[in-house]
């Protein structure tokens, strides 16, 4: 009901934008997307205050020492664990402390325990004595997946026999086609997984269906009715199903064990406690314990690295590192080496980024409200000026 224009608004809003004049202390520093895998920007925000103070167009390291040598008051950085803004920071700032993300230290530990299970996929076969598999026993989903493992197999194949010649990366990706990463991943032997899991509808009633399978409840049609009280949309074959599978593992035999579950299923079978285990699932893991005593390992180093970010404690860490940097899990060892000061610092500083994240995810909203379309300064004046 105001009698101006659009253009009038914009230009009330822009001028909003008034960058904080407060002496900045302690700051966070991410990136968040434009669009998502093609461009990117900053954001820095005031941890003390809770507050955003700058958009940078940018993730470049160099836009990112610029902006920081013109606040020389920072004495504290939070960021994530990519190398980027580590780099601009010691350039502008060498006598800022930095902070890593400790929320990213526990996902990258984690998801090097991940990587150490698919490295070991071909052994973890070989233990349980499932490396031959009866396609007559598989459902249709899984035999197209069957199939198509049969032919990367054989581009796996030819990729290692190249690898094992010397062949330089590059050159075997111009002679295959295949993409660097993918050919990474086969060298890494990061591609070997048979069969992938998919998100199951399920997944918001298993904690329910748990607990009343373990209550003596075990009829797949009344759980149905029940759920569908719940709210519960799907069918009544997606119960029955489950409860088939759930029969099935608590008798733990051998045609049990001939087929294994993905990576990703067995580092979280790994890492659970076995009370939370059936009795196919705790024979499984046991057996893969008792023939790859260099995952559990690498299990063990992982469960100490998130034990020390939990209790604050640092003074372990030299003989974690001595024990991380001789297992599979050792390149994430390295990663650690490299940013040690940072990683110390995340363990026993009081700041984090996880603030910072909670204002990317503001920005999000924004952005979205205006449909991806506006430029920096309305963004970075929507966002400064709703303070």
């Amino acid at each position: 009901m105001v009698p101006v224009s659009n253009d009038t608004l914009l230009r009330v809003v822009r001028r909003k934008a008034q960058v904080p004049s407060e002496t900045l202390t302690v700051i966070g520093i991410d990136d968040f997307a434009w669009r998502r895998n093609h461009r990117y920007g900053t954001i820095v925000c005031d941890l003390e205050r809770r507050r955003t103070v700058t958009l940078l167009p940018d993730r470049e390291p160099a836009t990112s020492e610029a902006w920081l040598r013109r606040h020389s008051s920072i004495t504290v950085v939070a960021r994530d664990r990519g190398g980027g803004y580590g780099e601009a920071a010691a350039k502008a700032l060498p006598s800022a402390e930095q902070v890593a993300d400790r929320w990213h230290l526990m996902e990258n530990a984690s998801r090097a325990f991940l990587e150490a299970v698919r490295k070991s996929m071909r052994q973890i076969r070989s233990v349980i004595g499932a490396t031959v598999i009866n396609p007559a026993l598989l459902t249709s989903a899984e035999r197209l997946q069957y199939e198509g493992y049969q032919r990367r197999e054989e581009t796996n194949a030819a990729v290692m026999a190249m690898f094992s010649d010397g062949v330089p990366i590059k050159q075997i990706v111009k002679r295959t086609c295949l993409a660097r990463d993918t050919v990474r991943r086969i060298v890494r032997g990061q591609r070997s997984e048979v069969f992938r899991t998919r998100q199951s509808s399920l997944e918001e009633q298993l904690p329910w269906l748990d607990a009343q399978w373990d209550a003596g409840k075990r009829n797949s049609s009344a759980l149905w009715r029940s759920m569908r009280v719940r709210g519960f949309r799907g069918s009544a074959r997606v119960v029955s199903e489950w409860a088939t599978r759930r029969r099935r593992a608590e008798k733990a035999d051998a045609g049990t064990l001939a087929r294994i579950p993905s990576a990703r299923t067995i580092a979280r079978f790994m890492t659970n406690g076995r009370d939370k285990l059936s009795k196919a699932e705790t024979v499984l893991i046991a057996a893969i314990e008792t023939g790859l005593p260099q995952l559990v390992k690498a299990r063990e180093i992982i469960l100490d690295f998130h034990q020390m970010i939990r209790t604050r404690t640092v003074a372990g860490m030299p003989l974690w590192m001595e024990r991380a940097a001789d297992s599979l899990v050792a390149s994430f060892c390295s990663g650690v080496r490299k940013d040690e000061a940072a990683v110390r610092a995340a363990v026993t500083s009081p700041w984090s980024n996880g603030q910072t994240e909670g204002q990317i995810t503001k920005l999000k909203l924004v952005k979205r409200q205006m449909y991806g379309r506006g430029k920096i300064d309305l963004l970075q004046a929507r966002l400064i000026g709703a303070m």
